[in-house]
């Protein structure tokens, strides 16, 4: 892996920066290729700052001995022929602009960056305070935004002896981490906030995923003021200047402001103070307990939870009846506040709603911002978007607040990685039902089609497969679907059954890609390339291999259950609500959402043709042109003479099996990529599909899922849905009482296991 080294603390030295050498040094004993652009000097608390206007000038560091300040600056670079000796480049700028100039302007006869790596930072870069303004954060805020994948390191000591072996610790495991981070990138992260203490033994110690702890100056100025005593000769003339003529005794009508120097004096005790009062599960309680925290960010100022939609009305100057509303929490004491954004037109009304008929009329305040509060400590619902959700709050007060999304659940919603929880299941576990309704699946990474070769080494099942269909007629192969693992929508899915389509596949990804990674070189994008751009993405069907990386195929279920008065694929689409830590709920007012084509089996739509029509075998609503004319329907309410109710019945019995089962599979099998947490539920979508005998097959599970695709003529399943959250979840969390609602609901029980997070 080629990796640019930037920092904000200059070049190796044992006074401001003790560490860099020891981590290059260590990067490359792994085996990696290592280029270094610094600051040629101290550049702490800088942010993702340019210098505008100034003319940056390089020059050519030879590092020497490790933790020895023996390295030796140049202004000129190493001529051509000279013996092989290292050579970092030091820039007067800033560490953002280290990145610019590293990624575009230097080591191109290295190959292309993989990855950038931002200090190690000489100190902690944890919470808010520190992070907005951490140049560590901001030259890896500033690869993110070059489309790079960025990690920003940073070593927390806790004394300033700079223990050679402490140091030598901390980058070894900081090798590990980011090796791991660059293989496991989470989809959606832009960069990583590594933060590693410097403590005896942090090899050994935990590494734990962490959120940025929301903390704020509170105790004034982080200047001190330092009178105008001495000055310098020029302020002194100045002052002579402004001077003449003024009568003696006029000073004081000239010069309205004191004149005074400003120290930066920062008050770190609001931060320690802070992480002390959040509680664990931030990235400063992590440190603090001498564990190493990451931090998956985002290279945005998120939009806040807040009504932006029209106008902004402003209330009467003088508005005394609003006065009323502040006795609502005395008069109810379970009264708790509740921030509904789900951004999402069709559910939204549907929740407010539930909310307004399931509980007790004044138990809560709808507000539009957490500002709103009256302190932090308040009982506090939030329910919207994965990315506006606090969970920095959530997990800082666990018994007052409650969102609607667990913080790491891709064990579950990530394709490959839910091949996985259900294969490691099912091997601890062989008389499971994972191991008979569910088909175990191939996950491979792939960048580029003339890798497939390498990419499918253990892809076991998928080689045997194509070895038994050699000489096989269409109709005699095992067929496979191609899905991406962190596609939606139905992005990406294909249907093969030897190693050549799957290889043409990719090829054909490739060629159609439109041609303009150009990063704004030419302005005239070729008409050509927009045009294939336009069409691709018309088709909603735009696909970089690159870009997905995971892909998961899984062997096609064939022949599929087909209904006599309707002989089109379906699949069936479960709500299921997960509570705490763990309550598992499958809604039984299920979904039939069938294809918009008659059914054929896969070879009957294989041709030599690159195009080959999905339409018959895939069920997704996205895909559809319409979702009338059946295409979604009630599932109990699908003809008796198409499906008896004792096989409706008996469907029902094993996907409420196999849903309970996975989610256990998830929660105690996959506990780093499923984090269960007593003050937070979620609504899942499971879709299963039903082959010809009758099983019923688990074929993934979707976060936030699109609630419209179930239309309008069942609008009226949402709307139970969400009041039975109600019922379940948020009535039981803030002590509402209406016992017995649970078993009255459309929501069925089929696991409780206990984590021991309460």
């Amino acid at each position: 892996m080629h990796i640019l080294i930037v920092n904000d603390d200059g070049p190796p030295s044992n006074q401001s920066s003790p560490y860099v050498h020891s981590l290059v040094k260590t990067l490359q004993a792994a085996g990696h290729v290592v280029s270094v652009v610094l600051p040629h000097t101290q550049r702490s608390w800088i942010g993702k700052a340019h210098m505008i206007g100034k003319t940056l000038k390089p020059t050519y560091f030879r590092p020497g001995t490790l933790h020895q300040d023996d390295g030796t600056t140049h202004s000129k670079p190493l001529a051509a022929g000279a013996p092989e000796q290292e050579e970092w480049i030091l820039v007067d700028g800033t560490p953002a602009s280290c990145v610019q100039i590293g990624l575009y302007h230097y080591f191109q006869d290295r190959g292309p960056i993989d990855l950038v790596v931002s200090g190690p930072n000489y100190g902690r870069n944890t919470t808010a305070v520190f992070s907005l303004s951490s140049g560590t954060l901001g030259g890896a805020l500033e690869a993110a935004v070059c489309k790079r994948k960025a990690i920003a390191v940073s070593y927390a000591f806790f004394s300033r002896n700079h223990d050679p072996e402490i140091i030598a610790g901390a980058s070894k495991l900081s090798v590990r981490v980011i090796e791991y981070l660059y293989k496991n990138w989470g989809e959606g992260v832009d960069l990583y906030s590594v933060n590693v203490p410097l403590v005896e033994g942090v090899e050994e110690r935990k590494v734990l995923w962490t959120s940025t702890l929301q903390n704020y100056w509170k105790s004034g100025s982080c200047f001190q003021e330092i009178e105008d005593e001495e000055g310098d000769a020029g302020e002194e003339e100045q002052r002579i200047r402004e001077g003449e003529g003024l009568p003696e005794g006029s000073e004081e009508s000239v010069s309205r402001h004191k004149h005074k120097h400003f120290k930066w004096s920062p008050r770190f005790t609001d931060v320690y103070q802070s992480v002390e009062e959040a509680g664990p599960g931030n990235d400063g309680w992590a440190v603090k307990e001498g564990y190493t925290s990451v931090t998956p960010l985002k290279a945005n100022f998120m939009h806040a939870a807040a009504a932006t939609d029209g106008e902004l009305k402003l209330p009467p100057s003088i508005e005394l009846p609003a006065l009323q509303n502040l006795t609502i929490s005395s008069k109810h004491p379970q009264h708790f506040y509740a921030l509904i954004n789900y951004e999402d037109a069709y559910v939204q009304p549907l929740i407010l709603a539930a909310l307004k008929s399931r509980l007790p009329q004044g138990s809560y305040t709808l507000i539009s911002s957490m500002t709103e509060l009256p302190d932090l400590t308040s009982r506090f619902l939030q329910i919207g978007a994965y990315e506006s959700l606090p969970f920095s709050h959530t997990l800082s007060h666990p018994t007052t607040s409650l969102v609607n999304a667990y913080i790491i659940r891709k064990a579950l919603i990530r394709k490959h990685y839910l091949s996985t929880t259900a294969f490691n299941w099912v091997t601890k576990n062989p008389s499971s039902i994972l191991a008979t309704n569910i088909k175990p699946a191939c996950d491979f990474e792939l960048d580029y089609a003339d890798f497939l070769d390498e990419a499918l080494v253990e892809a076991w099942e998928l080689r045997g497969s194509f070895e038994r269909n050699e000489g096989k007629e269409s109709r005699e192969r095992e067929w496979w679907i191609l899905k991406p693992g962190m596609s939606d929508r139905g992005q990406g899915i294909r249907l093969f059954s030897t190693e050549e389509e799957l290889q043409t596949i990719f090829e054909e990804w490739e060629a159609d890609q439109p041609d303009s990674d150009d990063d704004g070189e030419d302005e005239k994008e070729n008409p050509k390339d927009i045009e294939t751009k336009e069409k691709i993405e018309e088709e909603g069907d735009y696909i970089v291999t690159s870009h997905l990386r995971h892909f998961v195929a899984q062997p096609y279920i064939h022949p599929p259950l087909l209904l006599a008065s309707n002989p089109r694929k379906f699949h069936i689409r479960t709500y299921v609500l997960a509570v705490g830590a763990l309550k598992v709920y499958v809604y039984k007012q299920m979904l039939a959402l069938f294809a918009s084509t008659a059914y054929v089996p896969p070879w009957s739509s294989s041709t030599e043709d690159s195009i080959k029509d999905l339409s018959p075998h895939l069920t997704n609503t996205c895909l559809q042109p319409s979702i009338q004319d059946g295409t979604v329907q009630s599932f109990f309410s699908l003809p008796s003479s198409d499906l008896s109710t004792s096989m409706k019945d008996n469907i029902f019995k094993q996907i409420c099996d196999t849903t309970g089962e996975v989610f256990e599979a998830a929660a105690k099998g996959m506990m780093v990529h499923f984090q269960v947490l007593p003050n937070v539920f979620e609504v899942f979508g499971v879709d299963f599909l039903v082959d010809e005998s009758g099983r019923a097959w688990l074929l993934e599970v979707n976060a936030f899922p699109d609630f419209r695709q179930t239309g309008e003529e069942l609008r009226d399943v949402v709307g139970g849905l969400w009041e039975g959250v109600v019922d379940v979840t948020i009535g039981s969390f803030f002590r509402l009482g209406k016992e017995g609602k649970e078993e009255a609901s459309d929501l069925v029980l089929v696991r409780e296991v206990n984590i021991g997070r309460r």
